[in-house]
């Protein structure tokens, strides 16, 4: 948030923010169901990401799900990440908990944004089912699964969660799922274009995706002998 405001000009330190958002309230920490269930007769495959170094956009693709409260009810929320760039490729929302969303999700940023060279997600059914792993067999993609009970393996997409909660969910009440629906498609277009990060030298996911320089940056001063 501190480097969101600077680039808009003001001049503010990360003590100021973080006392601002106390006084808004940006602090409870909310339980969730459960949305990684794992099917025992599904075959499990090894994670591929330890030790490996991702720099470049489309090496590797996450996906996780995660709860969407609402006054009455809930929904689930599917996103595929791209690990690089932070970039939000693709999302669904469903109030089941089937494959289908998901694999949706995978075609639509399949369809837009070519292929990873892998796909890592944690080891819930929907993402061991036949209907998703054939799909990333059929676009010759590897499959990463995280261990069992290390959400730490699949990092980048649990942070994006934490920073969609805070700033949008959790400060709206929505009624309904098209409430909900519009209420992401504001939130995640925001991330993906105005959103920098320090990981991605303050470029945004779309700037850091797409590999374009942060704004303002003119590179290395080029030294010439006298």
């Amino acid at each position: 948030m501190t480097r969101h405001m600077r680039r808009q000009g003001y001049c503010v330190s990360r003590k100021r923010i973080g006392r601002l958002m106390r006084l808004m309230g940006l602090s409870a920490i909310y339980q969730e169901p459960n949305t990684s269930r794992p099917n025992l007769r599904h075959k499990i495959h090894p994670y591929l990401l330890r030790g490996l170094t991702i720099n470049k956009p489309n090496q590797v693709w996450c996906a996780d799900i995660t709860y969407i409260p609402m006054r009455r009810g809930f929904l689930y929320l599917v996103a595929v990440m791209d690990w690089a760039s932070r970039k939000v490729l693709s999302w669904r929302l469903s109030n089941t908990m089937d494959a289908d969303f998901c694999v949706a999700a995978l075609e639509e940023a399949l369809a837009r944004y070519g292929k990873p060279e892998i796909f890592n997600t944690d080891q819930g059914s929907q993402f061991t089912s036949d209907t998703f792993t054939d799909a990333l067999k059929t676009a010759d993609i590897r499959i990463s699964m995280d261990g069992k009970g290390r959400w730490m393996d699949n990092v980048m997409i649990e942070r994006l969660w934490r920073s969609l909660k805070y700033e949008c969910i959790y400060l709206h009440a929505y009624e309904t799922g098209s409430e909900v629906r519009q209420g992401l498609k504001h939130w995640i277009d925001l991330y993906n274009t105005r959103r920098p990060h320090s990981s991605l030298d303050d470029r945004t996911p779309d700037e850091a995706y797409w590999q374009k320089p942060r704004p303002g940056y003119i590179g290395p001063t080029l030294q010439l002998a006298a």
